[in-house]
């Protein structure tokens, strides 16, 4: 890692891998996983980090694509897995535990691959800024024996950019992409259908030019969130937006005026503790 050497969370992420001595990168393509995934192949080397991707609807086309090029550029361990989320009860009534539901399937997929003849620890790419947020896939994560080293060395999301940006990785900038299911409000069943209808438009306004974006679903209703530099752009293509969103199969297009933000449905499970305090 030429130049990080200075580092002092640098040296803290290589160290900590190196004390694992081998790792099972749970890989997204996402800034924080792409992080992981390239200091652990840096240090550990090919032989003792195995990169994974979780194949399933709740994964864009666009996200599978890009895990691929990014395994293929820095030459990763890689490999791919079926994952079957939609077949839980648990994920599929959608309940403020849906994570938790994801995250266990994902563990029962990586934990063979890492205590085969690799004898590896499963690595999430979870920063310090997640802890403080509603992520029940953490803890599902955790007791299945999941190591987060971003957290360990003490990186935040803004360290992960940072570092990663230093380092020539084109993904330092990478737009925040929760998985698919994140999209519907709780209580809305997620469905294969479902999911690639919120595919299907994200795609069409990402053909667009647009970047940080986020389709939320509420049946034939899509709730459009853009970052709020692109909102005068949206508006003055609406037309094209609105063919977008609906050839997804979407009848009404909406765009939130309050621009885009990870993870607002969340709002939701604080409304209902403030109620619950009353």
């Amino acid at each position: 890692m030429a130049g990080m050497a200075s580092s002092p969370l640098v040296v803290r992420l290589e160290q900590r891998l190196l004390q694992l001595g081998r790792v099972v990168v749970a890989f997204s393509g996402g800034a924080d996983s792409s992080l992981l995934a390239w200091v652990a192949n840096d240090v550990l080397g090919p032989g003792n980090a195995v990169v994974a991707t979780a194949v399933s609807a709740s994964l864009s086309a666009a996200s599978l694509a890009d895990c691929r090029s990014l395994a293929a550029e820095w030459g990763l361990n890689y490999d791919e897995m079926e994952t079957h989320e939609e077949r839980q009860p648990g994920y599929v009534a959608n309940g403020p535990d849906r994570c938790w539901h994801c995250k266990h399937e994902l563990m029962r997929h990586l934990l063979p691959l890492a205590g085969g003849p690799l004898r590896a620890t499963v690595v999430l790419g979870v920063n310090m800024d997640d802890l403080g947020e509603h992520r029940p896939g953490q803890k599902a994560a955790r007791d299945a024996g999941a190591v987060f080293p971003l957290v360990d060395a003490g990186l935040t999301k803004a360290d992960v950019r940072q570092v990663s940006r230093t380092l020539g990785l084109r993904t330092w900038d990478k737009p925040a992409a929760a998985c698919l299911a994140s999209r519907l409000p709780y209580g809305t069943p997620v469905t294969v259908g479902t999911l690639g209808m919120v595919a299907r438009a994200e795609a069409g306004l990402e053909a667009l030019g647009f970047r940080a974006l986020r389709v939320r679903h509420y049946g034939e209703l899509a709730r459009v969130e853009l970052a709020l530099a692109e909102l005068s752009r949206a508006v003055a293509q609406r037309e094209e937006v609105v063919r977008a969103v609906k050839a997804a199969g979407y009848r009404y297009v909406t765009l939130d005026l309050e621009g885009l933000r990870s993870g607002n449905l969340n709002d939701a499970l604080t409304a209902l503790a403030g109620e619950a305090r009353r």
